[in-house]
């Protein structure tokens, strides 16, 4: 019976069961990678040229596509480098690190989207502070707020989780190191620790997401208010794409984590951690962009401009 000690590597699980379709997964991992890559690329450089895009809300935008590009580069060019070499191993350490800054992207994103609400909620219940509570102070200090809670939180896991002793093998049920397929090969005497502390960041994320809820009703009543048509769609174009990355956030992440454990089974564990974990960092880009028109004007200046500077 194997301990933490005697482990050097784990074995993760590979994308298909024949090397035609390991090959034909990585070319859609790869896809799927540089459309994340040039998305959340895009909108980051646009953000960080256009100095009219520098203001608070493009600017929680640019934390966000940074926090989406770390998350999918934690796992997906492992996995995919696995499927090119038709390997499954991840050695000890490198599994320790993919969790962590798996955990610390994730975390600081939630933290980074429960801020965007507030930010819209002043923006739109209480416009003339918006200047005063939304300066460039305020905003730094919550974004640093936002990443310190990320290494915090993922430190705190990480270190739980590889304190506890294994005594099920190697095999993580997952292509890349997850907490739920980890706790599986521990002592099934010795997790409660990490159970206890999944509930409290259960409870937790639950009070952000109940802050998000809040938020959102007092704007939506606030907009419903409003006396024209162009301040409603100026409003909802704003909260819109940030509602939706939200509820695609957690709808997928909490189902990952909190699907009980009888409708549990490989295929269905590898899905929901592809909904969760390349889903959002994707799709991000896209629903921010498209009913925005400072970012699609930004975008297409830049890209004219490094098209002018080709040769």
């Amino acid at each position: 019976m194997p301990n933490s000690s005697s482990i050097s590597e784990f074995l993760l699980l590979p994308l298909a069961d024949t090397r035609q379709l390991q090959l034909l997964h990585l070319w859609l991992f790869l896809g799927i990678y540089l459309a994340a890559l040039l998305g959340n690329g895009l909108i980051s450089t646009a953000v960080a040229c256009d100095q009219r895009l520098h203001t608070p809300m493009y600017f929680f935008l640019l934390n966000l596509a940074l926090l989406d590009l770390g998350c999918i580069s934690t796992t997906l060019p492992k996995a995919m480098a696995n499927a090119l070499w038709d390997t499954r191993a991840i050695s000890y350490a490198g599994c320790a690190a993919q969790l962590f800054f798996f955990f610390f992207f994730l975390s600081a994103e939630f933290s980074l989207l429960t801020i965007m609400s507030y930010d819209r909620y002043v923006a739109i219940c209480k416009p003339l502070h918006y200047g005063t509570l939304m300066d460039s102070r305020a905003c730094a200090t919550t974004a640093a707020a936002a990443w310190g809670a990320g290494v915090l939180y993922s430190l705190l896991h990480t270190a739980s989780t590889f304190s506890l002793p294994l005594c099920h093998g190697n095999v993580v049920n997952q292509f890349f190191c997850e907490v739920p397929q980890i706790l599986k090969l521990t002592c099934s005497a010795s997790y409660l620790r990490e159970v206890v502390l999944i509930i409290f960041s259960t409870c937790l994320f639950f009070g952000c997401f109940v802050f998000i809820v809040v938020s959102y009703v007092q704007i939506f009543m606030a907009v419903l208010r409003m006396p024209s048509e162009q301040g409603w769609h100026k409003a909802f174009s704003t909260c819109l794409p940030h509602l939706v990355v939200v509820s695609l956030f957690l709808s997928t992440g909490f189902f990952a984590y909190l699907k009980p454990p009888s409708i549990s089974s490989p295929l269905l564990d590898r899905t929901v951690a592809l909904l969760y974990s390349v889903l959002p960092p994707t799709l991000n880009p896209i629903i921010y962009s498209m009913r925005n028109r400072e970012i699609k004007h930004a975008a297409r200046k830049m890209l004219q401009y490094a098209l002018f500077q080709l040769p």
